[in-house]
């Protein structure tokens, strides 16, 4: 072939890459050293492309064109469960190479097929020229989101006003040098130097620099003042014990989510081995789009009536939306939208107690479901219940009507704030729902000893709950009876994993998704019934195996990683994938209500990017090796 004409070829293949990722952000003298070495390949209709069987995998694959069928080695039958559809520009076998073992899925044209080749000794020398392909392959999902989410940023850049990022690390944030001070330094000590500083804030540190102690301005008045104590005492008499502290290393949304959560304004940054690096205030991190954490929680603490919680429940929308305009992950934005929600429902609690008579009352609000696991997204409903104690000198009667009114109140608000009514009545106001702790013991008692298909329905509702309001040791009494009984009945588990397959991820065998025959729905995947509900339910089953007290899905995952034998990588694609799917939920909610249609779950993966498309796939076969996982675990 003559050098013009090898050239053109080059090109040819070069602009073919440009089109598909990672290539398209390769560094240009990679791209072109990889053009060079490819070697274009045709395989027609059902040819064995790679095999298990061929021994270590010696090529890497790039599809030009036609379709491959990936297929899980030791199946007979490629059915939807067990195959997945590869197109052109996507890769395989991206861990076998890298390794260099054999692959452990079959791969197979169904229909005429034009694959690029990289000898693995070129695959390597590529990984050391290309940080990009590096990347792309040591974390291939990761890889892949981190470009859906810079798409997601440029997407939303417009509807948000970006004045800083929330993806920005803490060291970067805290540039001050931090003022401290020692616990027996006196307080006329510390308050010259706030004044002449004009610091709101004193930290207190040991002799080591970590952090043992936090002063503020608003504690003068109360700690100081009123309660008469004398300037000359140390410091450390007055002071918050045990401040709330992140590493340097984590981002600005980790302070943001900590401050929502735990109601404070200033977040310690250490170092590695804990010494005070710097501090960092609401200020430091909210000016978006006029629309703050400090003036959402401000505007609900002190919210007189409905209509201004309701404004403020939308002033949460537009902050998760600020979040996700600028990078943000999904599970990140799902925590702030429930800890902000929490903050509401406490209001709208409090605001109901003053017109309530519960003085004395030992009692306790439950939120179940995705509240429960805080991972709501912008369209959710209530699901919620009481847990309370009656003494014998109470009539039990009486006190669960006035506890009954008190929740349909309550129920009745959070409607007109804009968390609608469960459908299913599983909401507090519900006498089923406003129990004693011995009625829901009993009633936990009876679904697991007894699972029935309504009863494994309610332990995929009921078994995910978190105490929002009162006494939270009633919830945390529930949560050692559920362990207590899950623990020790392997046959309950085995009926939840019976459960958990009888839904599977959408993937075709010939096309990319299986999608939604329902006339209603053509050409739709419900992402949180074939999505997000699987990791959620294998995740709760492994938490309850384990006596595992979160209720989170992630968290859920990642404490049974290592009791379940997975590796910090492999559970981190499979993190990484239910991420991506919440983060499709997010997005699509929010184009939904801002075209004045009702949010929903439903997306259309043909309307989806090349990009999009590429990682839902993935998603769903990493949600498929855990179902595999959990077939075997239970033998199911």
């Amino acid at each position: 072939m003559s050098t013009n004409a090898t050239q053109m070829l080059v090109s040819a293949t070069m602009e073919f890459l440009r089109r598909h990722s990672p290539f398209d952000r390769m560094e240009g003298d990679a791209l072109r050293f990889l053009a060079e070495r490819l070697k274009l390949a045709y395989y027609h209709k059902d040819a064995a492309i790679l095999t298990p069987d061929m021994g270590a995998a010696r090529t890497f694959y790039i599809i030009q064109r036609g379709k491959v069928v990936a297929r899980q080695a030791g199946e007979v039958n490629v059915t939807e469960y067990n195959a997945m559809t590869l197109g052109p520009g996507e890769c395989f076998p991206i861990g076998a190479v890298t390794a260099q073992r054999a692959s452990t899925n079959g791969y197979t044209a169904i229909e005429d097929v034009f694959c690029y080749q990289l000898a693995a000794d070129d695959f390597f020398e590529l990984m050391r020229m290309s940080s990009v392909f590096n990347l792309f392959c040591t974390q291939y999902i990761a890889s892949l989101l981190n470009q859906s989410r810079q798409q997601l940023q440029v997407q939303f850049a417009q509807r948000a006003a970006e004045q800083q990022s929330l993806n920005t690390p803490l060291s970067l944030l805290a540039k001050r040098e931090p003022v401290s001070v020692q616990p027996e330094t006196p307080l006329r000590q510390v308050l010259e130097a706030m004044g002449q500083q004009r610091l709101g804030s004193m930290i207190v540190t040991d002799a080591e620099g970590k952090p043992v102690g936090i002063f503020t301005q608003s504690d003068v008045l109360h700690r100081v003042v009123l309660a008469g104590v004398a300037l000359e005492e140390p410091i450390g008499k007055v002071m918050s014990k045990d401040p709330h502290t992140l590493q340097d290393t984590v981002y600005a949304y980790d302070a943001a989510l900590a401050m929502a959560m735990h109601g404070i304004r200033h977040v310690l940054v250490v170092d590695g081995e804990g010494r005070l690096k710097g501090v960092i205030s609401e200020r430091d991190l909210f000016t978006l789009q006029r629309v703050g954490l400090r003036q959402i929680r401000q505007s609900v603490e002190t919210a007189p009536d409905l209509e201004t919680l309701l404004q403020t429940s939308h002033d949460v929308r537009q902050l998760a939306l600020n979040m996700l305009a600028q990078g943000v992950g999904a599970e990140q934005v799902t925590q702030f939208i429930s800890a902000l929600n929490d903050t509401i429902t406490r209001r709208v609690l409090e605001l109901n107690l003053d017109k309530h008579d519960l003085y004395g009352v030992d009692w306790a609000w439950l939120s179940f479901g995705s509240e429960g696991r805080e991972e709501q997204t912008f369209s959710t409903d209530q699901d919620n219940g009481i847990i309370y104690l009656c003494p014998d000198f109470m009539d039990k009667e009486q006190l669960k009507m006035r506890l009954l009114d008190f929740a349909r109140d309550v129920n009745d608000d959070l409607d007109k704030c804009g968390f609608p009514l469960c459908s299913g009545n599983i909401m507090a106001g519900n006498p089923d729902l406003c129990l004693t702790l011995e009625e829901w013991e009993e009633k936990f008692t009876n679904w697991v000893r007894h699972p029935h298909p309504a009863a494994l329905l309610n332990a995929t509702i009921f078994f995910d709950f978190r105490t929002l309001y009162g006494n939270p040791s009633l919830g945390e009494r529930l949560r050692k009876w559920m362990l207590s009984l899950t623990t020790s009945n392997p046959g309950f588990l085995k009926m939840m994993a019976h459960n958990a397959l009888d839904v599977e991820p959408p993937l075709g065998k010939i096309r990319d998704f299986v999608t939604d025959l329902d006339p209603e729905h053509p050409g739709t995947i419900d992402l949180k019934k074939y999505g997000a509900r699987l990791f959620v339910d294998i995740a709760r089953i492994y938490a309850l195996a384990a006596g595992i007290h979160n209720s989170n899905t992630v968290q859920r995952l990642r404490h049974s990683a290592k009791r379940l034998g997975i590796s910090g990588e492999e559970m981190a694609a499979i993190i990484d994938s239910f991420n991506f799917i919440q983060l499709l939920r997010l997005r699509h909610q929010h184009l939904e209500t801002e075209a004045g249609q009702a949010g929903d779950n439903r997306i259309h993966p043909d309307k989806l990017n090349e990009l999009d498309r590429r990682i839902l796939k993935e998603s769903f076969r990493q949600v498929r090796k855990l179902q595999s996982r959990i077939k075997m675990d239970y033998q199911v």
